[in-house]
């Protein structure tokens, strides 16, 4: 199947995507990477009169520190999440995650901001702007606002966005000297969509684990925090009765669904077991080595 006919517009500027979208009225999608678009496009399941594309666009481009934030441009490639000193440095939660995103082709062309805005909840990236504590800069007609990470998944693939809108940046707090992250996910085969993943990141006092954020992926129609199981594990060390605790405490967090690919009880059983793994990797001092700080 083809993608129906559509007009093409390439926008150099944010104002020249909106001006396109209201000549529009609405019935267009906005372009950036395309690996998630194009495949839909193909197979009719969207079917706009005009496609806009926004990768030319520099006010979406780049990666940045002020403060203690790290500003990640909506139009950074999941590539560059492997290759950049500042990710590895300032966000190592999201170097992390990033081999498990799909395959090299795809992390080539695929943009950060184009799977948030997709919210497809088997996604990686999405799920760790929540364990990060993200913040989202978007941009509409009436011009900028933003949106914390916590709140921006409504439901399967519907995010805070309005229509019209594009998110420009993700704004990161920067990893601690105290801070750990760790990730990981199951998958059948690597690159497949996982069964499940989870991300986490820390800050300590010594050995005692004060606060944590925990994320996971592909256990429910949005990325999901674990809030009960962090609940267990805060301003404690991770001993196994603890790490025992949180992975008790997930019953309360998850309630996945049935599907054709696993069942609801294998899916909370493999959350459970990947839990438990990271938190045994959470606890041990390297998991700080890789945000060190100049």
């Amino acid at each position: 199947m083809k993608a129906r006919a559509f007009k093409y517009v390439r926008a150099e500027t944010l104002e020249n995507a909106f001006d396109a979208y209201a000549e529009a009225d609405g019935d267009c999608v906005y372009l950036a990477g395309g690996q998630s678009l194009v495949p839909s496009l193909s197979l009719r399941l969207q079917a706009p009169a005009v496609l806009i594309d926004i990768s030319r666009i520099e006010a979406l481009k780049g990666i940045s520190k002020s403060a203690d934030v790290l500003r990640v441009g909506a139009l950074t490639r999941h590539a560059e999440m492997l290759t950049s000193p500042d990710i590895a440095r300032y966000v190592p939660l999201l170097r992390r995650a990033a081999p498990y995103v799909a395959h090299p082709a795809i992390r080539n062309k695929g943009t950060f901001g184009g799977t948030i805005a997709l919210a497809d909840p088997a996604a990686e990236f999405p799920a760790m702007t929540l364990t990060l504590d993200a913040e989202f800069e978007i941009a509409g007609p009436d011009g900028i606002r933003t949106m914390k990470a916590d709140g921006f998944f409504k439901d399967l693939f519907d995010t805070g966005l309005e229509p019209g809108e594009i998110l420009v940046a993700i704004h990161i707090p920067v990893f601690g000297a105290n801070d750990r992250c760790v990730f990981h996910e199951l998958a059948r085969r690597r690159g497949d969509y996982a069964i499940v993943g989870c991300g986490i990141q820390g800050t300590f006092d010594g050995d005692r684990l004060l606060s944590a954020r925990i994320a996971f992926c592909s256990v429910a129609s949005t990325p999901v925090r674990a809030r009960h199981a962090e609940a267990a594990i805060a301003n404690q060390m991770l001993l196994p009765e603890v790490i025992a605790a949180a992975q008790a405490a997930l019953g309360d967090d998850l309630d996945p669904e049935d599907n054709e690919e696993t069942s609801a009880a294998m899916r909370m059983h493999l959350a459970r077991v990947l839990l438990g793994r990271l938190l045994g990797q959470l606890s041990r001092a390297d998991c700080m080595l890789e945000g060190v700080h100049a």
